[in-house]
C-alpha cells in the first residue's frame, strides 16, 4: 500500500544538499537550545501544580521517573540523528524507516506537542510578567490578563501579554537562526544561573517538616465541581505524566539538525547532555521548593492563591526573602522567552520538513534567501499560537502537550528498533546500547505515562489524531512527492 511507502535515505541526502538553511549551530549552541527549551515552564511553573495536584514532596521522584523515561527516548533520538541529520525530528525518522502514514501521525503529534507547548509557555510567561509588573507597583486589569474560561468578571477578556510575547519572539526568529541562537545562549546562561541561585539560596530556608510525609497518603482533591485523585504512588506516577511537558526540550535539538555544523556527532551529544543537565537541576529545585513551602500551600483556593502560578518566586516571598523572589521573577520572565523561541523554532522546522515532502502546503517550506529562515511559515504559526494562547487556560494546554510528547517518544522507540532490524548496514555514528531492552523500556514507560494523563487530555489528543488522519487522506496522501513520483 502506498501509505506505507518509505522515503529513501538517498532522498534525505539530496534534500540536505539542496537545503537553503544555514549551518551555523555548533555542539554547545545545540546543547543550549536543548537546555533553553527544557528549563522553563516545568521548573518555574509546573513545580507548583505537580506538588499540589499530584505528588507532594515526592515530586522529585516524579522528575526522576520522567527523566528516566526521557533517557530511553533520548538514546533512540540520538541514533536516528546520527543516521538522518535533517530537520523534522521524529517525523523524518519515521518517514525514512516505517512509512508515510506512520510519519504523518508522528508529525501531526509533534504539531500538537510544539504548538500546545508554545501556548503553555506563553501563558506561563504572562503569569510571571504580571508578577514582575506588581513588583514595580503596576497592575494590568484582570480582563487583559485572563483567558475567558478563567475570567471571573463579565464581558470580554483575553490574555494580552501571552498574545504579545509570541509576536515578539516571531520577530526575533524571522531575523535568522544565528541571531536567535546568540539571544538563546545569553538567556540560557541567565536561566541556569537563576536555577543554581534557587538551589543554593533556597537550601538555607528549607524546613524539613515540609517533607514529612515525603509521600502523602492517597486522597482526593475536591475543587469546585471536580474531584481529583492525588498523592501516594499513583500520585507520583500521574505527577511524572503531568510534568513530562517540562522535558520537551531535548527533542527540539533534533529539529535543528538541518542547521547544525556537524549534525551526526553534535546532535546526539547535545540531546543527551541537555537532558542530563536539566534532570539534575529539576530534581534539586523540586526538593528545595517543597522543603521551603508546604505542598498544600500551593492550593489555588487556599492562603496563597497566586503561589501556583509562580511557585518558585512565591516560596521566597513567603520565606521573607522578597529580594530573591524579585531576582527569580526577572530571570523567569526573561528565561521563558528562550523556551518559547526554541519551541516555535522547532515547530517551524517540522512544518518545513513535512512541506518539503508535499504533505502540507508548499508555503511552509519557502525560505527567505537573506535570513535563511522559513519566514512565512513562522508568521502563520505565530499568529495561530498567539490567538490560542490568549484565549485558552494553561491546564488544558499542558496536558495535551504531554500527550503529544509521550506519543512521539513512543513512536521513535519503535521506529529505531525497526530500522536496526531492517537496515543494519546503515552507518551509525551513535548506536543505542542494548537496543531491544532500551526500546521496549521506552515504549512501556511512555505508554504507561500517557495512560495516566487526565481523561479529558486523552480524549482531546485522540480527537486531534483522528482529525490528522482525515487531513492526511484528503490532502497529504494526494500531494505527497513520493506519490507523484510513483
Amino acid at each position: 500500500m502506498s501509505i506505507w511507502r518509505v522515503k529513501p535515505v538517498s532522498a534525505f541526502e539530496a534534500d540536505m544538499k539542496k537545503s537553503q538553511l544555514k549551518r551555523v549551530l555548533g555542539k554547545w549552541s545545540l546543547t543550549a537550545i536543548g537546555v533553553g527549551a527544557i528549563i522553563g515552564g516545568g521548573i518555574f511553573v509546573l513545580t507548583g501544580t505537580g506538588a499540589y495536584y499530584h505528588a507532594g514532596p515526592a515530586l522529585a521522584v516524579s522528575f526522576i521517573i520522567a527523566g528516566i523515561a526521557c533517557v530511553f527516548a533520548a538514546l533512540c533520538y540520538s541514533e536516528f540523528a546520527s543516521i538522518l541529520p535533517v530537520e523534522g525530528s521524529a517525523y523524518a525518522y519515521a518517514y525514512g524507516t516505517i512509512g508515510e502514514i506512520f510519519a504523518w501521525i508522528i508529525g501531526w503529534g509533534l504539531i500538537l506537542e510544539y504548538a500546545m507547548g508554545s501556548m503553555t509557555v506563553a501563558v506561563s510567561w504572562s503569569g510571571y510578567f504580571n508578577k514582575l509588573l506588581k513588583l514595580f507597583g503596576l497592575k494590568l486589569p484582570e480582563w487583559l490578563t485572563t483567558d475567558p474560561a478563567s475570567y471571573t468578571g463579565e464581558g470580554f477578556s483575553m490574555n494580552l501579554p501571552a498574545f504579545l510575547i509570541v509576536l515578539f519572539v516571531i520577530s526575533i526568529l524571522i531575523k535568522g537562526t544565528s541571531s536567535a541562537a546568540k539571544a538563546n545562549n545569553f538567556i540560557v546562561i541567565l536561566k541556569v544561573s537563576a536555577v543554581l541561585f534557587v538551589i543554593i539560596a533556597g537550601a538555607f530556608f528549607i524546613n524539613a517538616e515540609n517533607w514529612d510525609p515525603f509521600i502523602p497518603a492517597a486522597t482526593q482533591i475536591v475543587e469546585k465541581e471536580t474531584t481529583h485523585n492525588a498523592y501516594g504512588v499513583a500520585g507520583i506516577i500521574s505527577g511524572a505524566a503531568a510534568i513530562f511537558f517540562a522535558y520537551v526540550g531535548f527533542d527540539a535539538v533534533s529539529t535543528q539538525a538541518g542547521e547544525a555544523v556537524n549534525p551526526k556527532k553534535d546532535v546526539p551529544f547535545a540531546i543527551i547532555a541537555s537532558l542530563l543537565i536539566c534532570t539534575i537541576l529539576y530534581i534539586l529545585v523540586s526538593l528545595v521548593l517543597t522543603g521551603m513551602m508546604n505542598y498544600q500551600d500551593f492550593n489555588p483556593l487556599g492562603k496563597y492563591p497566586e503561589a501556583i502560578k509562580a511557585p518558585v518566586a512565591y516560596a521566597f516571598d513567603i520565606a521573607g526573602q522578597g529580594w530573591a523572589g524579585f531576582i527569580i521573577t526577572i530571570a523567569a520572565t526573561i528565561g521563558l522567552i528562550s523556551v518559547l523561541m526554541v519551541m516555535i523554532m522547532g515547530q517551524s522546522r517540522i512544518f518545513l520538513g513535512m512541506s518539503k515532502d508535499g504533505l502540507i502546503p508548499s508555503v511552509f517550506s519557502k525560505i527567505n534567501p537573506i535570513s535563511g529562515t522559513p519566514q512565512t511559515n513562522l508568521m502563520i504559526l505565530g499568529g495561530f499560537i498567539a490567538i490560542v494562547a490568549a484565549f485558552t487556560p494553561i491546564s488544558k494546554l499542558a496536558d495535551m502537550t504531554s500527550f503529544g510528547t509521550l506519543f512521539a517518544f513512543t513512536m521513535v522507540c519503535i521506529a529505531v528498533w525497526i530500522l536496526r532490524v531492517k537496515q543494519p548496514q546503515l552507518t551509525r555514528t551513535f548506536k543505542v546500547p542494548a537496543l531491544p531492552v532500551i526500546a521496549i523500556s521506552g515504549i512501556l514507560i511512555n505508554t504507561y505515562l500517557m495512560i495516566n494523563l487526565s481523561v479529558e487530555a486523552q480524549m482531546l489528543s485522540l480527537g486531534w489524531l483522528v482529525i490528522g488522519i482525515i487531513v492526511y487522506f484528503l490532502y497529504g496522501k494526494r500531494n505527497s512527492k513520493l506519490e507523484n513520483q510513483e
